[in-house]
């Protein structure tokens, strides 16, 4: 893919989903709850999108989506929906396909991507076999306690048919550029490291949670380092981060990306 400024894609996507979050880390709250904290932080974060004139790809469990089936036919119609699975909390291989044909029964058209909850593994062949044309699970650095896939590609590549793209991360020293990052490197520091990155690979794959973006300070039990710049301070940095990279490259969707890679 040539890395000129009008081939540079801009996928700063979404993990729309139940706040199970605060289950994590010893908050008992309910379904409706948790549903309703990423509603109130999805609706502004997408009015921003508006503003900046930025397409997206939401990645969405069908336990949140059912929820709020209106509002994701919505979203849709700007934006592209993929499947995150069927639950956030717990994963099966089986739904995979269940994912995504309820997905489709909702919308009426093709689910055609998947990213696991937390960025977790998933067999290519299950990937494959549930018909999706690309999956973005992979973050490529390592992370404590989570995962360790220093030595994994951080650009995009086809196995078995699918197309595996990576979250970006930068060059070299492989530092993560996903939510926590967002939150807390020094923001100055952030934007330059997501625009050499944009530069250097061509494209940036960025993602956030809706439930970021509310009010978090009741969730006590939840560390500082994920409730720290919260509802307006959050969407003032995502505006803010987006009209910076406007013009170094160009807003898509993940599905517009893996058909420009097929091109290319």
């Amino acid at each position: 893919m040539a890395n000129t400024h009008r081939n540079r894609s801009i996928l700063f996507t979404v993990d729309v989903e139940e706040f199970d979050t605060a289950l994590e880390f010893g908050h008992d709250i309910p379904l409706s709850e948790q549903i309703a904290v990423s509603t109130r932080g999805l609706l502004p974060l997408t009015e921003r999108f508006a503003a900046v004139g930025a397409t997206t790809t939401l990645f969405t469990t069908v336990n949140y989506a059912l929820h709020e089936p209106e509002l994701i036919r919505k979203l849709a119609i700007q934006h592209e929906i993929a499947s995150h699975g069927y639950y956030h909390t717990t994963f099966e291989p089986a739904d995979l396909l269940k994912s995504r044909l309820a997905l489709e029964a909702l919308l009426g058209k093709p689910v055609t991507g998947f990213r696991r909850a937390r960025m977790g593994y998933v067999n290519p062949t299950d990937v494959q076999q549930a018909g999706y044309t690309y999956n973005s699970s992979l973050h490529p650095t390592w992370l404590p306690g989570r995962y360790n896939h220093w030595g994994e590609p951080r650009h995009p590549f086809q196995e078995l048919g699918v197309w595996q793209i990576p979250a970006s991360v930068t060059p070299t020293v492989r530092l993560p550029l996903f939510w926590l990052s967002l939150k807390n490197f020094p923001f100055a520091l952030y934007k330059q490291l997501c625009r050499q990155t944009l530069r250097t690979d061509g494209f940036l794959n960025l993602y956030v949670h809706p439930w970021e973006f509310t009010d978090l300070s009741m969730y006590d039990k939840i560390p500082a380092y994920v409730r720290r710049h919260s509802r307006d301070v959050l969407l003032d940095r995502v505006e803010e981060l987006l009209r910076y990279l406007k013009p170094q490259g160009e807003f898509s969707t993940m599905q517009a990306f893996t058909q420009q890679l097929l091109l290319s």
